[in-house]
């Protein structure tokens, strides 16, 4: 009896050894994810069902600029009188023409250089005109409303793609800004605000108000609407010299020759775009899909300054999609003037959390701003310093031990700053990859360093200091260059390739509003981060001001970490839990080729 209870006790003993084990080994692989601040905020959100529709795919095409480039481009070098080999028989088209001319105020006939112009849309810009139809269902019931306001024609909402190729970020060589075109002064004069933050050129709802108002001054003094578009491209003065040259003439067509050769394409450019979008099915031309309407957005009035990245950290969404639907503010930020309402365009579905959550959002607004003021002024005041003897002119920013980084400041050129450090222009140039000798102020030139002495810091007896100074020298040692300069044949998505990072990430990295980038620019490639763990005492300061004290974590891209998928959650979502880690690493280290995830699926993080 004796030994069979010690056997029952020896059995239940190492049965009690594996379920620790086994509970120990579950625990292993399931490790906590420490939780941000602003995941805390997000935790209390009131959770709104509705799925959002706007397509990341749909919101590159609202701010690609290649179509509008290629239509002005026509527009200004189309040839009216050369015929074009394209199947459409010539009585038809007369025909649909008569068709068109019989339900609008425009005076639609037919004339072999209108044919010719339609012929070659068909023949060269099918595709540029299937992806015009998906952004119009965005932007035409916009310009429908502000034209019936001012009884405009509302055919007039096929000249914003011949000016804009419907691209409120469009900008022409002359200036010319957003979706219809106005120069600086027209703007001004149609009470449309520009300043640093705001150019309501841009704004579609203001923008067309003003066109509208423009539209309807100019049928006052013309009386013909045909006219009035040959205005609006070249002015009225060129339109009344072409009248009274034309011996008192007063139809479009009758006065077109004496017109500016860009306007005599401009009128039958707008009504072949009004032609195909007509008669586009006839002619095979699919629509793409149009993922998001105007009438499924929204708009708030912000009551606090904010920018668009946090509003897109707080409610899960690319800050793209916010540029598109508000491409009026500039510089990625929805400013606060006292006396004036600003308003943020929004998905409804977002709407409705970022109202239902505001007092946490500006919460957060407000501790992430208090935050980065805290972090930038820590920063400076205990910053190592290094010995006088060793330190260069104040322009050198030290970065390794065989490179220093010299900001040209205004007044310099390549032989002074040579001569500075005894070094050759040559060298220079070949140190920087520059083929001129000019250089732009502000610009960070790499010279060799003869000194390999690294420099030394004063004594640190703050652990604030110690911690910085330890990031500083874990940030050199795996150090990359951080910025690229555009040469001859660079585009976004060329470089982007080059150094493995995407094109919106270059964007947001160096405040980009669209893909054109001029030769000879400096882009920023990647922002080291670094980590800088707050002392006991800094951190109870700060949390007296926030809701606890949630303390945001830069991850070492040398350490591996597991993430668990929750529901709800993406890859953009959770990229943002990570700061440097962006959604190809993500894809990259777990050889995901789609964005297709699944709640409870286990991700490497930094693998």
């Amino acid at each position: 009896m004796i030994v069979r209870k010690i056997s029952l006790v020896v059995s239940a003993f190492f049965t009690m050894a594996a379920f620790s084990q086994e509970t120990a080994s579950n625990f292993e692989s399931k490790p906590e994810v420490k939780v941000t601040y602003l995941d805390s905020i997000k935790s209390t959100f009131k959770k709104n069902e509705l799925a959002s529709k706007v397509d990341s795919l749909w919101m590159n095409e609202l701010v690609s600029l290649d179509i509008y480039e290629d239509l002005t481009k026509d527009i200004q070098t189309i040839n009216k009188d050369v015929t074009v080999d394209e199947e459409l028989p010539t009585e038809l088209l007369k025909q649909r023409l008569a068709a068109m001319n019989e339900k609008s105020p425009f005076e639609i006939e037919y004339n072999q250089g209108l044919e010719n112009i339609i012929k070659s849309f068909l023949k060269n810009r099918k595709k540029s005109f299937s992806r015009l139809m998906a952004l119009s269902e965005y932007y035409f019931p916009i310009f429908e409303e502000a034209f019936a306001k001012q009884n405009v024609p509302l055919e007039i909402k096929y000249l914003a793609v011949v000016e804009s190729a419907l691209n409120p970020k469009a900008v022409s060589r002359m200036g010319a800004t957003g979706l219809w075109q106005f120069m600086y002064g027209t703007g001004k004069q149609y009470a449309l605000k520009i300043d640093s933050y705001i150019d309501e050129r841009s704004d579609p709802l203001k923008a067309t108000a003003a066109c509208s108002e423009y539209m309807t001054k100019m049928y006052n003094i013309f009386g013909d609407w045909e006219l009035v578009l040959a205005s609006y491209n070249s002015g009225p003065g060129n339109v009344t010299k072409a009248i009274r040259r034309s011996g008192g003439k007063t139809k479009y067509w009758d006065i077109r020759n004496y017109l500016p050769r860009e306007t005599q394409g401009y009128v039958p450019a707008f009504l072949a775009t009004m032609y195909l979008f007509e008669y586009h099915k006839e002619h095979g031309i699919n629509p793409e899909r149009a993922v998001v309407k105007n009438f499924e957005t929204d708009t708030v009035a912000i009551k606090n300054q904010m920018s668009f990245k946090q509003i897109a950290d707080l409610l899960d969404m690319p800050q793209s999609q916010i540029q598109l639907l508000n491409p009026s503010y500039k510089m990625g930020v929805v400013p606060f003037y006292q006396g004036e309402q600003h308003f943020i365009r929004l998905p409804k579905d977002k709407i409705a959390t970022f109202v239902s959550n505001e007092p946490q959002i500006y919460a957060y607004v407000k501790y992430d701003s208090e935050m980065k003021s805290t972090s930038s002024r820590l920063a400076v005041k205990y910053a190592p310093k290094a010995k006088p003897a060793t330190v260069k002119p104040a322009a050198i920013e030290k970065n390794n031990s065989d490179f220093e980084f010299y900001r040209v400041r205004k007044g310099d050129n390549l032989g002074a700053i040579a001569s500075k450090y005894d070094v050759s222009i040559s060298d220079i140039k070949k140190w920087n990859n520059l083929k001129t000798n000019s250089v732009a102020i502000g610009r960070s030139l790499k010279i060799k360093s003869e000194d390999e002495t690294p420099v030394k810091s004063a004594p640190i007896n703050d652990k604030r200091e110690e911690a910085i100074a330890s990031a500083d020298e874990k940030s050199k040692s795996g150090a990359v260059d951080m910025d690229y300069v555009v040469v001859a044949g660079d585009n976004l998505g060329s470089i982007a390739k080059k150094f493995g990072t995407t094109i919106a990430e270059l964007k947001e990295l160096n405040n980009l509003t669209s893909n054109n980038i001029g030769l000879g620019k400096t882009l920023i490639i990647s922002k080291a981060a670094i980590i800088i763990e707050e002392p006991a005492s800094v951190s109870t300061a700060i949390a007296s001001n926030s809701v606890d004290s949630f303390k945001k974590k830069a991850v070492s891209k040398s350490v591996s970490e597991d993430y668990y998928v929750k529901k709800g959650d993406s890859l953009y979502s959770i990229s943002k839990k990570y700061p440097g880690v962006t959604i190809s690493d993500i894809k990259k280290w777990n050889g995901i080729k789609d964005e297709d995830i699944k709640p409870g699926m286990k991700l490497k993080i930094n693998g």
